[in-house]
């Protein structure tokens, strides 16, 4: 008999399914069948069922958390069965030890955390028997089928498994030693919070804090510019001004005078430029591409399109979401008739069919064996569900991944881009910018949301005609500070390690896989850096916290922080996943990098001046909203004085059922979180500590909270004199 191993409990019936067989407690049971002529059993992870050990298991003394113990590297390191999975562990066990099993099937994820989850569990079993590996990157009949009958040596997999081991035992060493050293040298200034710092998360969080910094350090200027309404012989149409390859005039009254000097002008054509443009149609997608797509039309975090891509690979209907490539193998091409026979007699779909181009399978565009990594891009299985049967986001991502593939057998969009100067009295030049559509070609089927639907229709135009200008006026703007990244743009970001991208062709990005992260972890640093209270999102866009602007300018510019050296160290993982870089060399290498970590930390710590941190804000001692806290008495209503009452998000009267009082106070005022401390002073003194980082209008700004009693409400107080630093 065999015994298969998938990583999660879904997947592994997914895989069970095409074969008869009944369910046991931890495993599905397979009878006979010619692919598995002793029957099968088929059973799963939960995920991660193993994990490294903490320090105190290695030795005691690194239990407590001291500088004169850092940095701390094993020897050797070891995994242990999580103790909350032990029983499917023991399952496991138990099946491949069998006397009658004689070979097992790795069926993981085909990935590298997937390698790496199954090997572990077949490692901590002690067992020794022969390993076959399926890898498939969908979960139809046809594809498991196809997979069981051309299994794989586990020698052609194995080096990913030292990727994956080594990507984890590069993150323990870092994160341990940086979150110690930098969380215990901030503790001897006073701040007693918990730091975590880590190979791919601090250099994403130092992005993110830059971007931060130049919003609140940019200073907005006012500027003009002068328009002119124009009548060439009766065809009228709108220009600005410009010299120099400038438009814009930094006072008004300069703009003012340019504009009245125009007025009632003679005007001629001076030059009509036309330009052809095409624009190809996107490439599939890749995580990344989804990711950010999804985000951009539907706001969803990158952890949430990930969690439904994955959902909809589970139930077979796309092929697997954690691909790095946007390209197809030629056998994948051949799939796609068969695929669109089905869209095609659906509602939503057959308004596109058929397709101007038949067929893709010769456009190295789309299918290029050479750029197909581990998986193809992701694209549609031949298990075309009925949309109803889809959850609402389930449909949505379903329909991008679709529409992606339809799109890529449709022309190029193409457009004129017409530029026509006009001269105003033989003195002032004016710009006009207009497009026209020539061919919609792709943009038929995805709906371009980059495109400006208000773009300028010129009437036709002839170099050397003339006329008058009816009218001229100003406009007055400021210039704007950078724009926040969204989620998406984040995931784009960590994929270019740091590089700006400004447009959607993910081709252009980088010619290698260098980045922050892998496809499968971007989605989870994110999450991470949230829930560790370092970034907070509001609306889509990605705020840095006080905490961590705080870790990253403690850090400054040493190596932690560093977004081309860290994707240096993805790129050395990828070529050992590829057998042509030593795992131990990479260990020993990060190793010493700790030991420099360590270093840099306790050299930059004597500088670090911290004298604008409130330290309030990052004390452990503060006591937040918790659990715990919800529901005490913080002090006495402003209004009838009865108690008022920690309700989690807000502080509310007691009274309110009894007599009706409404006196409440927000938890959070302008994006800044405050503190159980500061609202009783704010009830027994009517007035907080000084509180910074408040925000609003992308400007941050520090103040009191004072309560007013004549108008019932809390106010904001300033500072007479600016604290030192402001």
């Amino acid at each position: 008999m065999k015994v298969i191993i998938a990583e999660k409990p879904d997947q592994a019936m997914k895989l069970a399914a095409p074969f008869r067989n009944k369910k046991s407690q931890g495993y599905i049971e397979v009878a006979p069948d010619p692919l598995f002529p002793k029957g099968a059993y088929f059973t799963w992870a939960v995920g991660h069922i193993c994990e490294l050990l903490p320090p105190e298991e290695y030795n005691p003394a690194w239990k407590s958390w001291r500088i004169d113990t850092l940095p701390i590297i094993p020897e050797k390191f070891t995994y242990r069965v999580m103790r909350s999975k032990s029983k499917q562990f023991t399952i496991i066990k138990n099946l491949i030890r069998k006397s009658e099993v004689t070979e097992i099937i790795h069926a993981g994820d085909a990935g590298r955390e997937g390698e790496l989850i199954i090997r572990n569990i077949i490692e901590m079993s002690n067992v020794s028997k022969p390993i076959k590996r399926l890898w498939i990157s969908s979960l139809t009949e046809k594809a498991v089928r196809e997979g069981f009958s051309n299994l794989r040596s586990e020698q052609e997999t194995r080096n990913l498994y030292y990727e994956a081991k080594s990507r984890a035992v590069a993150d323990w060493i870092v994160g341990m030693n940086a979150s110690r050293v930098y969380t215990l040298l901030l503790k001897q200034k006073g701040i007693t919070d918990v730091f975590s710092a880590g190979r791919v998360q601090t250099p994403t969080l130092a992005l993110i804090v830059k971007r931060e910094k130049e919003i609140a350090n940019f200073k907005s200027e006012p500027f003009w510019e002068i328009f002119a309404k124009f009548n060439i012989e009766g065809k009228q149409f709108e220009g600005k001004w410009h010299k120099d390859n400038e438009s814009r005039v930094d006072n008004k009254e300069t703009a003012e005078k340019i504009a009245a000097f125009c007025t009632d002008k003679p005007t001629e054509i001076l030059d009509v430029e036309t330009e052809k443009k095409e624009y190809q149609p996107p490439l599939l997608f890749n995580l990344s591409n989804l990711q950010a797509t999804a985000n951009k039309a539907f706001r969803f975090s990158p952890k949430k399109t990930l969690d439904v891509a994955q959902s909809l690979y589970t139930k077979g209907f796309i092929s697997y979401p954690r691909s790095d490539s946007s390209y197809l193998t030629k056998g994948e091409a051949y799939t796609i008739p068969d695929i669109f026979s089905k869209l095609e007699k659906l509602d939503d779909y057959k308004m596109y069919f058929p397709t101007p181009i038949s067929s893709i399978l010769t456009n190295p565009r789309y299918v290029n064996e050479k750029k197909v990594t581990d998986h193809y891009a992701i694209i549609p299985t031949e298990q075309v569900p009925n949309p109803a049967v889809l959850s609402g986001d389930e449909r949505k991502i379903y329909d991008l991944i679709v529409k992606r593939l339809i799109a890529a057998h449709y022309q190029p969009a193409i457009f004129h881009y017409t530029t026509v100067t006009t001269l105003v009295d033989r003195r002032a030049h004016f710009s006009t910018k207009g497009k026209v559509k020539l061919q919609e070609g792709w943009r038929k089927v995805i709906f371009d949301t980059d495109s400006k639907e208000d773009d300028v229709i010129l009437p036709p135009l002839t170099k050397g005609e003339a006329g008058v200008v009816e009218e001229s006026y100003t406009k007055e703007g400021k210039t704007q500070p950078p724009k926040r990244y969204t989620e998406g743009q984040l995931i784009t970001l960590m994929k270019t390690a740091g590089k700006h991208i400004e447009n959607d062709e993910l081709e252009k990005i980088l010619a290698k896989t260098e980045g922050l992260g892998t496809e499968a972890t971007r989605a989870g640093i994110i999450t991470m850096l949230k829930q560790r209270n370092y970034i907070r999102v509001e609306k889509n866009q990605v705020f840095a916290t006080e905490k961590g602007i705080l870790l990253i300018d403690v850090i400054g510019e040493k190596i932690l922080a560093s977004p081309e050296m860290t994707a240096k160290w993805e790129q050395r993982l990828h070529e050992i996943g590829q057998g042509e870089a030593s795992p131990s060399s990479f260990i020993t290498q990060t190793k010493k990098l700790s030991q420099k970590i360590v270093d840099d930390a306790k050299e930059q710590s004597g500088s670090w001046d911290l004298s604008n941190v409130n330290k309030e804000d990052f004390s452990s001692q503060k006591r937040q909203t918790t659990n715990k806290d919800i529901g005490t008495v913080v002090g006495s209503c402003k209004k009838c004085n009865g108690q008022v009452i920690n309700k989690g998000s807000f502080y509310g009267c007691s009274n309110y059922k009894t007599n009706g009082c409404q006196f409440t106070l927000s938890g959070k005022i302008l994006g800044k979180t405050i503190s159980k401390t500061n609202i009783e002073k704010l009830l027994t003194k009517n007035k907080t500590n000084l509180i910074k980082g408040f925000k609003k209008g992308g400007k941050s700004f520090d103040a009191f909270l004072v309560w007013n009693d004549t108008t019932g409400k809390v106010e904001f107080e300033f500072q007479t004199t600016p604290s030192k630093g402001n």
